[in-house]
């Protein structure tokens, strides 16, 4: 299976993030490294990984091995927040890229708000980085809008993404509605709820007309969102393929409602604010 998945990219800042990302929180060692290789054989072209998951050596060899040039892979690291302190950015930011075996990375988020730092040193370092050539682009992660807001007046580059907990169940309609009229990209982690999705049978019922799952709804529903991208985790090869199998459904105005009101009720009116009717 060869999913078209890299065609499709959110423009932020300077950035073009693939829209469907994959995720590796929670594997290690050969089971996350096996997972990615396959996910880059499947089409994903957006990696996220981080410092906390203690995998980035693992995705650095499937990236190593992969056939997919090293220019067509997004790929994205985190600071930890414990690391937010300016030489700390600077030095474990380092020690990410020899794990990786990379010379540059695509994307460096601070993993969270931190008190070991101002944000503004920490932003400062990240910066630097940059200026460094071994950083590309830069972005925070469970940022609020107040916060994000601030961490773009601290930066001098661009914020591309806020990376927040966002699914069918879960919403995040204030930041959604920030990001795009900031054009900052709002990158989901755990869209399918921590397995909470797989079991949902009125998102099955949506897929059923459609030959999908309900899986493949709730990433279909993110996929179609502006300013959206997800970035699912899977370690099974089927699970791999079949998250990135949404690319050739488009669902109605009334089945996104349906998906988006399983969660506060409020989807309907945020879509029309959105430009979704």
């Amino acid at each position: 299976m060869k999913a078209a998945i890299e065609t499709e990219t959110i423009s932020a800042g300077s950035a073009e993030i693939p829209t469907l990302g994959f995720g590796t929180a929670r594997m290690t060692g050969d089971q996350c490294r096996r997972a990615v290789e396959r996910a880059l054989e499947v089409g994903y072209r957006h990696v996220d990984t981080a410092q906390l998951y203690e995998n980035e050596a693992a995705v650095g060899d499937a990236i190593d091995a992969s056939d997919v040039p090293r220019e067509d892979v997004f790929v994205v690291t985190k600071v930890h927040r414990d690391n937010a302190a300016h030489d700390d950015v600077v030095a474990s930011t380092r020690a990410s890229l020899e794990r990786l075996d990379l010379e540059t990375v695509d994307l460096l988020l601070l993993h969270a708000p931190s008190r070991r730092a101002p944000l503004e040193e920490t932003i400062g370092a990240m910066n630097d980085l940059q200026a460094d050539g071994v950083v590309e682009h830069i972005g925070v992660s469970n940022f609020s809008v107040e916060q994000l807001e601030f961490a773009i007046e601290c930066s001098e580059t661009p914020i591309v993404t806020n990376q927040v907990k966002y699914h069918p169940y879960h919403h995040q309609n204030e930041l959604l509605e920030w990001c795009v009229e900031n054009d900052v990209c709002l990158t989901a982690y755990s869209p399918l709820a921590e397995g909470a999705v797989p079991g949902d049978d009125r998102l099955a019922e949506i897929g059923e007309p459609y030959g999908k799952s309900a899986v493949q709804v709730a990433l279909c529903w993110l996929r179609q969102q502006p300013m959206v991208a997800a970035i699912p985790k899977a370690a099974t090869p089927s699970h791999i393929e079949t998250n990135a199998d949404v690319f050739d459904v488009e669902l109605t105005d009334d089945e996104l409602d349906a998906v988006g009101d399983l969660g506060d009720g409020r989807w309907s009116r945020l879509a029309g604010r959105l430009g979704l009717r």
